[in-house]
């Protein structure tokens, strides 16, 4: 919103200075964005007199002038000698005098005296390019003859008014004029609002044009719902006066004419949108009605509009006027001739009017308004204020006032409790100064008692009734921010934070602090975090699909516009993506890769009963990324990833995330798009695995063109258990273990895990550790039978073992053994 100070002085009595109206406006949450005083730039031209101008005795294009100025302060005028090239320059002209050393506008440069062909020149007639007024620099700029010698050129031109830039919140659009504003630094105690002087004029006929509101459809809230209209016949449009038009320029809009000038002027002095159409070309009544499918219409801004059936459209016989609320059309647009016109003042929808702005891309001052709700009882008074304008500015006489519709109700009383304010401001304003407050503001104040409770003073509440430019007035606390923001903001008393507890609560939800501690865990391994698009082609998204759905073209869930074709299914798991990056860079050169990812995943299309959306980690090892070392080295064998690494990746997330990696059961086999008999499942309960590790399927490598195995795993976070976040005790002992390698014989299609966990088993409290350090097949064993090789850690608990007591926990180690079928083969003390 913009205004000049002049623009304000209309409606608000004040001596107050710019910076102070400024500063008081930001204060009542009216922020001044920006503040220009023009004539701080022009402060040193000023009205000069030409004496004399004959020509240049060495140029034929110049003119040798000797001009009258004021000369200096408190001193007699002066004549100083200039050259000018204006062609419009002669004797008896008041122009605009620069004198040296003052600083061109258009350019920037300081002025100096100089010679010019032979001939000095002390300062320059102006142009209004130099001034930057305008483009024009083809003649200087001529003043009347009333200008006054050695006057200001700004003040004798008009513009040394300071023009105010605010800033508005949605909630105000009261403010979207100047009174408006006007009655926000009144009720500040920033001067005194000038009574409002509107009278409507009286009509000398009936309104020949019939005013109608058709039927509005189904529509929760009709599209218009007042609309106010007078006919002024007999109008002579010309050029609305200066005074009008160099406001209007200032706050950056183009004169027009008087009539169309009218509306733009009580738009912004009263935040009131009208429009003027020519009468002479309008056919039948005017009505308000929703559009038709098929209707289009020609605006005013040269394009042409089509229009549905959800705008609000004014239109007569013929078809469409203009969109209500928005623009109008250029069939009946006003034009020189117009002689007989329409005053048009209407409350519109404004839910209604933003979608319309909004799907036909049209952004105007009248838009602005009624899609933030305009003055509901200032309608007709609009008019009737519009309608007077044009009456002085371009004759005529007006009809009596027509009316389709009826005005909305009236706003809602709001109680305001007497300690309300204070407990929700932290400042304790009496009754009576926020009546004051509130009245000054326009609101309809009502004083009553309250009834104390049990024993307590009775308190003084407040009622008051919003006024009708106040939509945003709705419950106690927009009273109480009324009351405060006119009274002072600063009034609030500082106060300190409370203080905090010593132990302070978790910031991080759960899965937050899991995803932070599995990155950490992850980057300490080697490898790097790759962060990747949740879409893929259907192609890879195929390659790692269930196999009763792989087949399926529905079995992804597809997205109905995708950024390429490319990417037009949301991932059902991390790995196509990360095996597509470890394949674009090894393309490109790298090599030794290791790479992981966290995020969601889709596994289940729309089709399959299943939880959408679940959350993942992924990575995968390529190259000499393994457990033997990261590239070639003389000192270590290259060893290329395998699911042994993926799974040891696994297992240090499972153990830093406090999951038992003892108790954990690896199962095959793994999702088909794994290596069949090099992967595996983990997981604590059978029928909810929480990862998959193992190789990556040569075919499905090969395919994606990988060369090379590739080693991955994929860590499901939510179906991790909720772990205690309790840290078992230290158990700390100065005794030595005792350590005990036991060779068992099995059969070939035996699991160690199987054998492990048995041993494991045989003695809970006492075995500390149970470790696979040999496999061996052939020699001595018969077809068919392998032999496994582990160590057994004993703790001793309060006193070191006996013999005995070791014998007898080794007759355990072997027993448990024996239940699922193995044998000793040695043991070694």
């Amino acid at each position: 919103m913009k205004f000049t100070r002049s623009w304000l002085g209309d409606h608000l009595d004040t001596d107050a200075d710019c910076d102070s109206i400024a500063a008081r406006l930001t204060m009542l949450g009216l922020e001044v964005e920006d503040m220009q005083d023009p004539a701080r730039a022009l402060r040193p031209f000023s009205v000069a007199v030409v004496l004399d101008a004959k020509p240049h005795p060495n140029a034929d294009t110049l003119t040798l002038c000797r001009v009258q100025t004021a000369g200096g302060e408190g001193s007699a005028p002066a004549e100083v000698q200039i050259i000018c090239g204006a062609p419009n320059v002669r004797a008896g002209m008041r122009a605009v005098f620069a004198p040296p050393g003052c600083i061109i506008p258009a350019t920037g440069k300081v002025l100096t005296a100089a010679s010019i062909r032979g001939v000095e020149s002390r300062g320059m007639l102006c142009s209004e390019y130099e001034l930057g007024l305008s483009n024009d620099h083809d003649a200087i700029i001529e003043l009347g003859e009333d200008a006054p010698l050695g006057a200001a050129f700004a003040a004798v031109a008009g513009l040394d008014d300071v023009l105010f830039h605010i800033n508005l919140t949605p909630n105000r659009p009261d403010c979207l004029g100047v009174r408006g504003i006007a009655r926000e630094l009144a009720a500040a105690g920033l001067g005194a609002l000038r009574p409002d002087t509107l009278e409507s004029p009286p009509g000398a006929f009936a309104c020949p044009v019939d005013i109608a509101l058709e039927s509005q459809g189904e529509a929760a809230a009709p599209p218009c719902s007042l609309f106010v209209a007078r006919y002024v016949r007999g109008v002579s449009n010309r050029p609305s006066p200066p005074w009008m038009q160099r406001r209007l320029r200032a706050i950056g809009l183009r004169p027009i004419d008087a009539l169309v000038d009218v509306t733009n002027y009580v738009a912004f002095d009263r935040a009131r949108p009208l429009h003027v159409y020519d009468a002479d070309k309008l056919r039948g009544g005017v009505r308000a009605r929703l559009g038709r499918k098929g209707e289009h219409f020609a605006a005013l801004d040269g394009r042409d509009y089509d229009i549905d059936e959800d705008m609000c459209v004014i239109a007569d016989d013929n078809g469409v006027l203009g969109l209500g609320g928005i623009i109008g059309g250029e069939s009946s647009a006003i034009g020189a001739d117009s002689s007989n016109i329409l005053i048009e003042s209407a409350l519109f929808d404004a839910p209604r009017i933003h979608r319309t702005g909004r799907r036909l891309g049209i952004a105007s001052d009248a838009r602005h308004r009624f899609e933030r709700g305009v003055d509901p009882a200032f309608a007709a008074a609009g008019c009737d204020y519009g309608a007077a304008l044009i009456l002085s500015l371009c004759g005529g006489e007006t009809s009596l006032p027509a009316q389709a519709g009826a005005m909305p109700p009236p706003p809602v009383p709001v109680v305001l409790p007497r300690g309300a304010c204070k407990r929700i401001s932290g400042v304790d304003f009496s009754a009576g100064e926020i009546a004051e407050t509130l009245d000054a503001l326009g609101f309809a104040v009502v004083r009553s008692d309250g009834k104390g409770k049990k024993g307590k003073e009775s308190r003084e509440d407040v009622q008051a009734t919003p006024p009708s430019w106040r939509p945003d007035i709705t419950i106690p606390a927009d009273l109480v921010e009324e009351v405060l923001r006119v009274r002072g903001v600063d009034l609030i008393e500082s106060a300190p934070l409370p203080a905090q507890p010593a132990q302070q609560q978790p910031a991080l939800a759960e899965q937050q602090g899991r995803l932070r501690r599995i990155r950490r865990v992850l980057a300490g391994r080697g490898m790097m975090e790759a962060v990747l698009y949740s879409f893929l082609s259907a192609e890879d998204a195929r390659h790692f699909r269930p196999r009763d759905s792989a087949n399926n073209a529905e079995a992804a869930l597809r997205l109905a516009n995708p950024i390429s074709t490319a990417m037009n299914v949301m991932r059902p798991g991390l790995l196509p993506g990360l095996a597509r990056a470890l394949q674009r860079n090894l393309d490109r050169g790298a090599e030794n890769l290791a790479l992981f990812e966290s995020g969601n995943i889709w596994p289940a299309s729309e089709a399959e009963q299943q939880q959408w959306q679940q959350f993942c980690v992924a990575g995968l090892r390529h190259g000499l990324v393994g457990g033997g070392g990261y590239g070639r080295d003389w000192r270590t064998p290259g060893a290329t990833a395998n699911a042994f690494d993926a799974k040891a990746d696994v297992c240090s997330v499972l153990q830093d995330l406090g999951v038992p990696v003892q108790q954990l059961r690896c199962a095959a086999p793994a999702p088909h798009w794994y290596h069949p008999h090099r992967s595996g499942v983990l997981s604590l309960d059978p029928r909810l695995p929480l990862a998959c590790f193992g190789e990556l399927h040569p075919a499905l490598v090969e395919e994606m063109g990988i060369a090379g195995s590739v080693a991955a795993f994929e860590l499901f976070i939510d179906a991790l258990p909720t772990m205690s976040r309790r840290q078992s005790p230290l158990r700390l002992s100065d005794l030595p273990l005792v350590r005990r390698d036991f060779a068992f014989v099995v059969a070939r299609e035996t699991r160690a895990e199987d054998l492990l966990r048995a041993v494991r088993a045989a003695d809970k409290q006492t075995i500390a550790a149970v470790r696979l350090f040999d496999v061996f097949t052939g020699g001595d064993l018969g077809e068919g039978e392998k032999s496994l090789a582990m160590e057994v850690v004993f703790r001793p608990g309060e006193r070191t073992f006996r013999d005995q007591e070791i014998r007898a926990l080794c007759d355990k180690v072997v027993a448990a053994a024996a239940a699922v079928g193995a044998s000793l083969r040695g043991a070694a003390s």
